[in-house]
């Protein structure tokens, strides 16, 4: 894993965000990554190719909330979610980290051990989870 700290979104880290946020917000949020100092951006690559990123927010020394998590779907299913959530809490020495996520993607989180609890009907039509991980 490394960090994504450029001005310019490579089109493959643009593609990736595209997966975890709306095409229309990923400039906004890519640019929250390079201008905020606790937030973090990760990218991990197979053979030169990004195939995967991670963003965090870093809301205490111990804590962080998840922002985006995406894998290309070529990938998906491998291990390298679960990778990427066990980098960031090492790299940050994290005791807790909570995601907001929708049903797509609650096995996945429910899998690595995260505890769900639906938020209800966050947006018209759309029911949301939060997903909160105890780091042992």
């Amino acid at each position: 894993m490394r960090e994504i700290n450029s001005n310019r979104i490579d089109p493959a880290i643009k593609r990736l965000l595209s997966y975890a946020t709306s095409e229309e917000k990923v400039d906004e949020e890519y640019s929250k990554y390079i201008c905020s100092p606790n937030r973090k951006l990760y990218g991990g690559g197979i053979n030169g190719e990004i195939i995967s990123c991670i963003g965090i927010e870093i809301h205490n020394s111990s804590d962080g909330v998840i922002k985006h998590i995406a894998v290309l779907p070529k990938e998906r299913g491998s291990g390298i979610g679960s990778s990427m959530i066990r980098f960031i809490c090492k790299e940050y020495n994290l005791n807790f980290i909570s995601a907001e996520t929708d049903k797509d993607a609650v096995m996945f989180y429910t899998n690595f051990g995260f505890r769900v609890i639906s938020l209800g009907e966050k947006y018209p039509g759309v029911e949301r989870f939060l997903c909160e991980f105890e780091v042992k």
